[in-house]
């Protein structure tokens, strides 16, 4: 059938439809998954790792989406628990750790890469330090707070939402009623439907805005504000008044 001929009858399709107040949706079958389905696919479009080959790469809470560089792998469980996929190590040393406790010593790794992980661990300003302890430099990434609340997937997962500004990390305690986001996985369901939506292309093509992507060399400075309006930092100068509470980096 000619171009034209079928242009001419989907309008004419799509005006009858309009007279009577129903749309009819053709939409394709994903040819390929998403990009989101592995991170390094959007995150090498906006990071440049330089990573050196021989590096010593740690990748914590690798899950099953190992970074590519990675030397070493770290995971708190075996088995599912915050993650929904199956443990993939691609042949690397997996090594059975709590990011707040990790087993190496200082400054052992060229780079640490961590991936979706602190916005759910219990102590920010620990899990920062001993990210800083054993590592040179490395990439922190998290979801925003409109990430979460779109997909409404934190409620009894996450505890933190974060924002990357310059050199500071800073972490804010979540509400119930922020954990409870849109309260419909009507957005999830669309964006990982298997079927093509516009959508899809505009949520993978931004990755950037979705999530903090955070690079640091030998140390950044930490901020956690709570619930309660209590403050604590890490590795800060700043005066930001009562009830602040600096903590020094912690070595080992």
């Amino acid at each position: 059938m000619p171009q034209s001929l079928r242009s001419f009858l989907a309008q004419q399709l799509g005006r009858f439809w309009d007279k009577i107040g129903i749309r009819v949706e053709l939409r394709r079958k994903r040819s390929s998954p998403l990009p989101v389905d592995r991170r390094f696919n959007y995150q090498k479009r906006s990071i440049d790792f330089r990573v050196q080959t021989g590096a010593r790469v740690l990748d914590i809470g690798s899950g099953g989406d190992p970074f590519p560089a990675a030397t070493v792998l770290v995971e708190r469980y075996l088995q599912p628990v915050f993650r929904t996929e199956t443990l993939v190590t691609n042949n690397k040393p997996l090594v059975v750790a709590d990011i707040h406790h990790l087993p190496f010593a200082e400054k052992s790794f060229d780079f640490v890469y961590s991936a979706h992980v602190l916005e759910v661990v219990d102590d920010p300003i620990l899990a920062s330090s001993e990210i800083m302890r054993v590592g040179k430099r490395g990439y922190i990434e998290t979801p925003i707070l409109g990430k979460d609340v779109l997909f409404a997937w934190a409620k009894n997962l996450q505890k933190w939402h974060v924002v990357g500004i310059g050199p500071n990390l800073c972490f804010f305690e979540y509400s119930d009623r922020q954990l409870e986001g849109i309260k419909s996985d009507v957005w999830r369901q669309l964006i990982f439907d298997k079927w093509h939506h516009p959508l899809q292309d505009i949520f993978s093509e931004n990755q950037d805005v979705f999530n903090v992507m955070f690079q640091w060399k030998d140390r950044f400075s930490v901020f956690v504000f709570y619930l309660d309006g209590s403050i604590k930092t890490l590795n800060s100068s700043a005066d930001i008044g009562s009830p602040a509470l600096d903590i020094p980096l912690v070595s080992k």
